[in-house]
Formats: C-alpha cells, structure tokens, sequence
C-alpha cells in the first residue's frame, strides 16, 4: 500500500488522546512510506495526521473544494495541495490517489465521505481495503447500527464485513494489507409478487 485516503474531523474532538493518534498514524504512514491522501485542511484532526505525517518526512497531498478552502484553512505545508470545484470532485481524486481508506473521529463529512466508499466498493466500483481506526470505542455505536442492518435483511454479512476495524493503527494496516475482497454477486432481489 503505497497511499492511504484519510477520512476525518475537521474538528479536535474532546478527548485529546483521539488527536494524538491522528497524529501518531500520520508519523507511521511517514516511516512505512505510505503517501497520506486527505482533506488538505490545516485545524482539527485533519491538521493532527498531516503535521504528524509532514514532521517525520512524509508525503502528504491534500484535495480541497475551493469553497472549503478558506473555511477548513488550507495547510500551506503540503507536498501537494489539489483544489477542485465540488465535494464530490475531492472524493473522486481521493479515491484515484489511494490504495484504501481510513476513517478516524469525526462528523456528518466524515461518516459521509466512509459511507459513499463502502457503497462504491459494495457495487463493486473499487475493491480497495476500508478501514476504522476506532479510538477510544468512537465508532462502537456505528458497528451495532451496521449489526443491526444485518440482522434486518437490509445488509449482507459480506458487505458489512468490507468495514475493517481495530483501535490499533498497526493491526488496521496489517489487516488492510491483507485485505482479500469477497465477491457479492447478488445484492439486489427482485420483488416478490
């Protein structure tokens, strides 16, 4: 894995141990030579991965919308800084430039930008490795949910198992390293009359 699309908060979040691990896995994608593909924002968890990445000789290129480029507050020490028109422009060069994904803490944007991923990979647009770096039990409350969607009928066991999670950064490299998708083929039923 050569890069990896961050997902996260541009927002610190309270609970300050959440922001040192955002910047402890940009530090890890820095010495495992891993490219961190992200926002490109300067404040809150977005600002954490970049500095921790930057600060350790990493390669960072971050994807803004012009409109979003002076309310996040672009980083003005990125390798690269790729401004384009709409959000889902950013998500489309994210997804071009990385070999997987990362979601870390953050709000609507975040889960927002995961979701529309694991709904490509699930059509089978992509078959790159998704994972949640579930800090602190952050995301506990989002895997019940998906639970729950497949105990409903409304997801398969297959698809909600795209989603890999630890609260360990290294475990999560390993297993999206390792990551082998499963082939879905049949993900919609035709009514039945």
């Amino acid at each position: 894995m050569e890069s990896i699309a961050v997902f996260c908060g541009s927002s610190l979040g309270l609970n300050e141990q959440v922001a040192e691990q955002a910047a402890e896995l940009g530090k890890f994608f820095a010495i495992q030579n891993i490219t961190l593909i992200y926002g490109g924002a300067k404040v809150g968890l977005m600002g954490r991965i970049a500095d921790g990445a930057l600060q350790n000789g990493g390669r960072v290129i971050g994807v803004i919308p012009t409109f979003l480029k002076s309310k996040e507050i672009f980083h003005e020490d990125l390798t690269e800084l790729i401004v384009v028109e709409t959000m889902h422009e950013r998500k489309t060069k994210m997804h071009e430039l990385s070999d997987g994904f990362i979601a870390l803490p953050g709000g609507f944007g975040t889960l927002e930008e995961l979701f529309e991923i694991v709904t490509w990979a699930q059509l089978g647009l992509h078959q790159k490795p998704i994972g949640v770096l579930n800090i602190k039990g952050f995301f506990d409350h989002m895997f019940q949910f998906l639970d729950n969607m497949v105990s409903e009928g409304f997801l398969k066991h297959e698809n909600r198992d795209m989603i890999l999670q630890s609260e360990s950064y290294q475990d999560l490299l390993e297993q999206m390293k390792s990551y082998s998708p499963k082939r879905v083929t049949k993900w919609i039923e035709k009514e039945q009359t």
